[in-house]
Order: structure tokens, then sequence, then C-alpha cells
């Protein structure tokens, strides 16, 4: 398996933006079978920055209805992980949309 493939997308949310500004720790949606090691490389090779640490988390979730067929159900877990950088380094994806809410938010 390609080492980027384990990275699903960033997760965009207002947490996490703060978390991007204050703390230096980015969130991403990852594949379920991906081990620390794995989004590490992955994130090192894709973004050119030096990873310190990774927090994951596998949140789990079930969504089930009843048909005439009878029961029916759909998985709806996903695995996130936060990744801390080094103090000097970013990843711009985050950054520019920080940057273009803000002049949004002037206008």
């Amino acid at each position: 398996m390609n080492v980027t493939d384990y990275i699903i997308k960033p997760i965009v949310s207002e947490k996490s933006f703060n978390e991007a500004k204050n703390s230096n720790k980015y969130t991403f949606l990852v594949r379920r079978d991906a081990t620390k090691t794995d989004i590490k490389n992955a994130i090192e090779k894709l973004f050119n920055v030096k990873v310190l640490r990774i927090y994951t988390a596998i949140t789990k979730g079930k969504k089930t209805s009843f048909t005439r067929k009878g029961k029916h159900t759909i998985d709806q877990s996903y695995k996130k992980a936060r990744v801390k950088l080094m103090k000097d380094q970013k990843i711009d994806i985050f950054e520019e949309q920080t940057d273009d809410k803000k002049k949004k938010g002037k206008k």
C-alpha cells in the first residue's frame, strides 16, 4: 500500500483551526487500519514537515434502520488523528483557510 493512502482528508472545524493556531496540532481523517507510524510517515511525506507526536481516536457509530426485510446496519465509525508538529513548522492547508475567513469578515 502506498504511504499516502492512509490520509483520507483533513478535518475542518472551528476546534481544529484553534488547535492549529494555538498548539500546532492538525486533525486528519485516516483509515481505520492505519497505525501511528503509518500516519507519521504519510504526513511527513505529503507536507514535508517533522511530526513530533500523534494522537489517534476511533469514533464508534452505527446506523440501524428497520425495513420490511429486517434490520439493516451500516457502520459509520471513523478514525481521526491529531498530529503535533515541531514549533516552527506549519501545514499550509489550514493556514490558507484561516486567512480566507479573516478576509471575508473584514468586508
